[in-house]
């Protein structure tokens, strides 16, 4: 109704939400996603019916994780407020078909358009960028078949008068890029395989048609991000060859992130050399071929940095200190620090250095102090081993980063020295031996009153009070420095592990117990804790950290046995704001019980489950897809035969599709040999996020796209 009278106003006791002010209830309604506030709550009173069409919520749009909008949502949503559009995100819309693309039209005034992951061919890009002149940033997937040749001058004209593009490519292409004339954020990520589905070897040459030059003389930033392969390296010195040529004055971000070998040419360090004499860095990221052995950094000058990433370089904590922070200069500019594999980035030198020896604690200290302002940084995939000497120890240190927002540590950097030396270490593969009760394995138990547990020694250590000290951290991750998923990018799944780090082995329950003293975590991963014993401290999480978004668990514990099993499905019932979950481990048995255990996680909408040798209960996972609405993504890699997997993935498909226009199942034996090729289907969105392990604090600058 819309006018309550006074008489059921006086009473009731509850308040009437239309009695608070419109500054509140906008506030309120920006909560909601656009698409309910058009289509749905505008319509339920006439003050919320001008409330919902507020500029502050229509002038950003924002459709990229809203599972549930479809093409006929979209094209009534444009009908409606479409005029009224500046920035319409539609990235990651996989579901959507490409006509809905049409619809975009209707947004004469966009000036910021993301599509990235939607599905657009050429004439569609060409008739809708036609009709958008106010268009100035674009991100959107170039996939094979695209041709340039077919895009009108109109849509070239819009082109030519955008000033940032994010561009994807799974196809050799330079895509729109010659007829961005004005450019001056570029961001270049590169999909392309190797082969194609049908065997052949693909080539780096750019398809016919396609030999206009990038425009570049206007770049501030310039970032590339390369899947493995030959032929995104191949590619990417295509689009570098032009920048070697004439360094843009103005360009103050060079971004290039490369996995594996990517080897310098004459080419590339004429780049360099230009970029050192010409220009001043914010932010810099090189392949670590580019960087070591060289002394480019002593060259290189920088005005206010943001970020650093120096992954998987063999850059000395000397040269740190001597190069990047010039003798512990003042960096309160830096935000975002990636340090992940940098293996010799915390000692003095690395050329007698073995990996495993101890840290200097100096030249953290001096990264501490002079980059005090740091919001993200990471030093996982390293052997960060800190000296018995009192007050020095790596957490200590990092306590004084007050403002850290995300953090990735090795998990031997976390141990107590003393502790380390004097525990006997836990061997994985063993049944844990104990004194006194038997402890059936398999069903461990753990401490119930958890009261208790968070009063033993463990608040003494110094991982809980690093722990006590970042307040506001919102994402962690704690990952053995020696492992790796079991299932990579591009390859055939991983049957061995690497054992973990002997500092390592004592790394338990009650170091993920002093993690719940992160009342705001968002985001946790661990990953290769071996001496977890009945995963107790995962219950306190679930307790304590009630903003819990993200929770990736691998390889805990035993490898021979889920050990925690128990303490998860406690955990679970108390994560009621959990979206995405993913858990690696052998013999991982997804039955009834841990099903109904994750029903509890009312907000759910990924879970994926890698695990050897695993178990599933098919009808278990057909219930808990039922009872939990949210669900779009069901990923799962066990152990189980071609023909369980193909039956339980149709049955998920037909039963729940029609209600669910993002859902997205796959479920297949993970050593099976064409495991690579169901892979590569799957959305970039949900790949990129979830389904592939990796560290993802500074993984790129903050910001770099809205």
């Amino acid at each position: 109704q819309e006018v309550v009278s006074e008489e059921s106003e006086e009473e009731s006791n509850g308040v009437n939400l239309m009695e608070f002010s419109d500054e509140i209830l906008l506030h309120i309604l920006s909560y909601v996603p656009c698409t309910d506030l058009v289509l749905n709550v505008r319509r339920t009173c006439r003050k919320l019916a001008t409330l919902c069409l507020d500029k502050s919520l229509t002038h950003t749009v924002l459709l990229q994780k809203d599972y549930k909008v479809n093409k006929d949502k979209v094209k009534q949503l444009m009908r409606d407020i479409g005029k009224e559009i500046y920035q319409l995100n539609m990235a990651g819309c996989y579901w959507l078909p490409s006509s809905t693309i049409d619809h975009v039209t209707r947004c004469k005034n966009l000036v910021k358009l993301n599509l990235s992951g939607c599905h657009v061919t050429s004439l569609r890009l060409s008739k809708m960028l036609s009709t958008l002149q106010h268009l100035r940033s674009l991100a959107i997937d170039v996939n094979p078949g695209f041709d340039a040749s077919q895009l009108s001058s109109e849509c070239k004209a819009t082109l030519s008068r955008v000033s940032e593009l994010k561009q994807t490519l799974y196809t050799p292409s330079y895509g729109v890029v010659p007829c961005c004339t004005s450019l001056e954020k570029l961001l270049l990520y590169f999909e392309i395989l190797d082969r194609s589905r049908e065997g052949f070897m693909l080539s780096g040459q750019l398809m016919v048609g396609e030999s206009n030059v990038p425009h570049y003389q206007n770049l501030r930033i310039f970032y590339a991000r390369l899947a493995p392969g030959y032929v995104n390296q191949e590619v990417v010195r295509l689009y570098l060859a032009v920048l070697s040529d004439r360094t843009p004055e103005n360009l103050h971000a060079f971004l290039i992130s490369a996995p594996g070998s990517f080897a310098e040419t004459g080419a590339t360090k004429n780049l360099l050399d230009s970029m050192a004499r010409n220009v001043r860095l914010d932010a810099l990221q090189l392949p670590k071929a580019w960087i070591n052995g060289s002394g480019l950094l002593q060259h290189l000058k920088f005005n206010n940095p943001f970020y650093f990433s120096f992954s998987r370089c063999t850059l000395s904590g000397g040269h740190l200190i001597q190069r990047v922070i010039n003798g512990g200069r003042d960096l309160k500019s830096l935000t975002s620090l990636n340090l992940s594999g940098c293996v010799h980035c915390l000692a003095p030198e690395s050329l007698f250095r073995k990996a495993e020896d101890d840290i200097d604690s100096s030249i953290l200290e001096s990264l501490v102090v002079s980059c005090c302002n740091l919001r993200h940084l990471n030093l996982s995939a390293a052997h960060h081993h800190s000296s018995e000497s009192l007050g020095n120890h790596l957490c200590q240190l990092l306590s004084r980063l007050k403002h850290l927002l995300s953090l990735a540590l090795p998990v031997c950097s976390i141990t107590d020295v003393a502790a380390s030396v004097e525990k006997t270490p836990t061997t994985p593969n063993l049944v844990p031996q104990t004194f006194g009760r038997k402890v059936r394995i398999g069903i461990q138990t753990y401490p119930r009153n958890l009261g208790d547990q968070a009063n033993q020694k463990i608040e003494s250590s110094v991982f809980w009070a690093l722990m006590g000290s970042l307040r506001f951290l919102e994402t962690l991750e704690i990952i053995g420095s020696s492992f790796s998923s079991a299932m990579p990018r591009n390859e055939p799944a991983i049957r061995n592990s690497l054992p973990p780090c002997v500092r390592a082995q004592s790394v338990g329950d009650s170091e993920v117990a002093a993690i719940s003293q992160l009342t705001y975590l968002q985001s946790l991963t661990l990953a290769q804790l071996p001496n977890i014993l009945t995963g107790s401290g995962l219950v306190s999480i679930g307790l304590q950290c009630q903003h819990l978004r993200t929770l990736s668990l691998a390889n805990l514990g035993m490898m021979g046995k889920v050990v925690y099993m128990s303490a998860l499905m406690d955990m679970l019932k108390h994560c009621k704001c959990l979206r995405d979950l993913r858990l690696e481990q052998p013999y991982f048995c997804a039955g009834a019980q841990f099903f109904q255990a994750l029903s509890h996680c009312s907000s759910l909408q990924r879970l994926c489950i890698v695990s050897r040798s695993g178990t599933l209960q098919s009808d278990a996972v057909m219930s808990f897809m039922a009872s939990c609405l949210e669900v779009i993504m069901c990923h799962m890699f066990m152990g189980e035969s071609l023909t369980v997997c193909k039956n339980l993935q149709q049955s998920i498909v037909r039963s729940f599709q029609a209600e669910r226009p993002a859902l997205n199942v796959v479920i297949f034996p993970l050593l099976h040999e064409d495991l690579t090729e169901v892979i590569r289907d799957v959305p970039m969105r949900h790949l990129d996020e979830i389904t592939l392990f990796k560290s993802r604090v500074a993984e790129e600058p903050p910001n770099l796209w809205w």
